[in-house]
């Protein structure tokens, strides 16, 4: 007995629209050895991650700052590198494995590397919004940095929403912030389409689901940033994963993603209504109207060298809507580093091994 159909060349037809798929006997044994062996990998423990040595060096309530070592290997820049991610996923995206992780490149780069991890909000975390976390959680802990390394200012490295965040706190405290990095963040909402097309605040109740579910949970982003390509994200990976279960390397870098994608942390409640509000629906950002504790976040107030690394395929955070941040900084130092990737290829896989980690350790050494 045999089964008929290439399965990729299947879907690849199904996203294109075209009727049917081009045959291919495939044995039904084949079939059913591919499906015993999706299901070892699936029961398999989860790979370990986020593997360079590390210490804690400061927390407050969740968060903790992380300052990354190597053995064997020194410091030779003098200006720390201060990671900062989004608050809805873990940030271990950015240490994943040794091999694939920018921590580790940086390190071995001669750069001192610091990492606030957000951790999970709890129920009374909810009312927290951005002030609360840019004024007490972000701002004290790059002065905990600072203190620990007897600096006075950080590369503030930010990625995706943390990017958003970075390019706020560059504005409220550019005293800090020696170079900014920003990679794959939504600055000018207006290039959020299809965002902008499901949160109109015409149809988008952001307050009934806040009052709703208090801290929204991880599992309702993760289907809102799924459904932007949904064949992609949720047929995709498990036809590419019964295709080439055979491959240990496919296989095991599908595992790493799919712990990581599946590892999401819930967003303060305060924080989610003031995102889609104020940023999503009314793009305040870009227009200077964003007020926290009666200070202006005023984007003209950035004035240090900026980077942006922007993602070519990237339906999260589209070139534009990074991009976008030159035309409101005052800074004269300004570059782009743009890559044939996705969003997370940005900062995992072969692009990102070969050329975004070099790239971007290179333009900060020249700076240091």
């Amino acid at each position: 007995m045999t089964l008929t159909g290439n399965w990729q060349e299947a879907w690849k037809h199904v996203m294109e629209g075209l009727p049917g798929a081009a045959p291919e006997e495939i044995p039904l044994s084949v079939f059913h050895d591919r499906l015993n062996k999706v299901a070892k990998v699936l029961n398999q423990a989860e790979p370990e991650t986020g593997l360079t040595p590390k210490e804690l060096i400061w927390r407050k309530n969740k968060m903790k700052v992380y300052r990354f070592t190597l053995p064997g290997v020194e410091v030779t820049k003098r200006t720390p590198i201060f990671m900062l991610y989004a608050m809805i996923n873990k940030p271990y995206i950015l240490d994943i494995e040794p091999g694939n992780s920018f921590v580790e490149y940086l390190l071995q780069q001669g750069f001192d590397v610091y990492m606030l991890d957000w951790g999970e909000a709890g129920p009374e975390d909810r009312n927290n919004g951005f002030a609360e976390y840019i004024f007490d959680y972000l701002h004290k802990a790059v002065e905990r940095v600072c203190l620990y390394t007897g600096k006075e200012q950080v590369n503030l490295f930010a990625y995706c929403m943390g990017g958003t965040m970075g390019a706020m706190y560059a504005a409220l405290h550019p005293e800090r912030v020696k170079n900014l990095t920003v990679l794959a963040a939504p600055i000018d909402f207006r290039h959020a389409d299809l965002y902008n097309t499901w949160l109109n605040e015409k149809y988008f109740d952001v307050d009934k689901l806040v009052e709703t579910y208090g801290n929204v949970p991880p599992e309702v982003i993760d289907l809102g940033n799924k459904m932007l390509k949904p064949i992609s994200n949720f047929i995709n990976p498990w036809v590419h994963l019964f295709e080439k279960v055979d491959n240990e390397n496919f296989v095991h870098t599908w595992r790493l993603l799919n712990k990581w994608v599946n590892d999401g942390t819930a967003f303060p409640g305060q924080t989610y209504r003031e995102w889609i509000r104020d940023f999503y629906q009314q793009n305040k950002l870009i227009k200077g109207e964003i007020v926290l504790r009666g200070r202006q976040v005023d984007l003209a107030a950035i004035t240090c060298p900026v980077l942006i690394l922007t993602a070519e395929q990237d339906h999260i955070a589209p070139c534009s809507q990074t991009r976008a941040l030159f035309e409101y900084i005052s800074s004269t130092d300004k570059t782009e580093f743009n890559y044939p990737v996705g969003h997370v290829s940005l900062v995992f896989g072969g692009t990102a091994r070969k050329k975004v980690y070099p790239e971007t350790a290179g333009w900060l050494a020249d700076r240091d």
